[in-house]
């Protein structure tokens, strides 16, 4: 599996499968546009792509998820709230499910599950539309490595339920604090819940408000044993 980081919580995932191409390409939260961090447009982004996979409907995650969606013809899975959304915005393949559903989608199967957070997207004038319960993320390729992608979520307990259901030897944590959990608690989520071999951290860096680096993560996780990935923006790492 090859994992390329956009920035913030946006990853891109190549995945073998018996295609044309020889792999299926996956777009989780293509926050592109408004994102310091991105290093690819959304019109990049739109190549190639056979899948976008949403965690839950904040600006900074959901993104530019129409227009990737409307120029690739990627099917979006995502939350009822979220699919059903963006079939009123022209988006025409949709998988919509919720929270301990899971969706054979050929090369891999996609679960969703719990995570502590809010999500609602900005109407540009200071209310919201309400878009469903937020969601972590299960990516079960037919053959290789389970990845969970928590989303934005503090630490909770259920954790060890996920793992114990979908086994996911690589993690995408949310490291950067005030909105999501910090170094300490990913670390001990990674640690405490998860057999992880290896541990990709996001949502940090974006902004301001956010924890700038990942050192505290990469600290917490010392002696673990579990291969700890940072790449910058635009960087990719190949796991399995």
């Amino acid at each position: 599996m090859k994992i390329t980081w956009y920035g913030h919580s946006c990853f891109r995932l190549e995945i073998p499968a018996d295609t044309d191409k020889g792999k299926v390409e996956i777009l989780i939260d293509p926050f592109l546009t408004g994102n310091p961090k991105a290093t690819i447009t959304p019109e990049e982004a739109a190549i190639g792509l056979d899948h976008i996979v949403i965690s839950h409907g904040h600006d900074d995650h959901i993104g530019d998820l129409i227009p990737i969606a409307k120029a690739s013809g990627a099917a979006v899975t995502a939350n009822w709230e979220i699919a059903m959304w963006a079939n009123s915005h022209g988006v025409e393949t949709i998988n919509p499910m919720n929270s301990g559903g899971t969706v054979d989608l050929g090369a891999f199967a996609v679960s969703l599950t719990p995570a502590h957070h809010s999500s609602a997207k900005s109407n540009g004038d200071g209310t919201f539309a309400y878009l469903g319960n937020p969601h972590g993320v299960v990516i079960a390729p037919k053959t290789g490595p389970t990845l969970y992608y928590a989303g934005d979520t503090d630490i909770f307990s259920d954790m060890a339920l996920i793992a114990e259901l979908y086994e996911p030897t690589i993690g995408i944590l949310p490291i950067g604090d005030r909105f999501t959990m910090g170094a300490r608690s990913a670390a001990l989520a990674a640690r405490r819940f998860f057999a992880f071999t290896d541990v990709i951290p996001c949502h940090y860096m974006t902004f301001g408000l956010l924890d700038q680096t990942p050192d505290a993560f990469v600290a917490a996780m010392h002696g673990s044993g579990v291969r700890i990935h940072t790449p910058e923006p635009g960087g990719s790492v190949e796991i399995g």
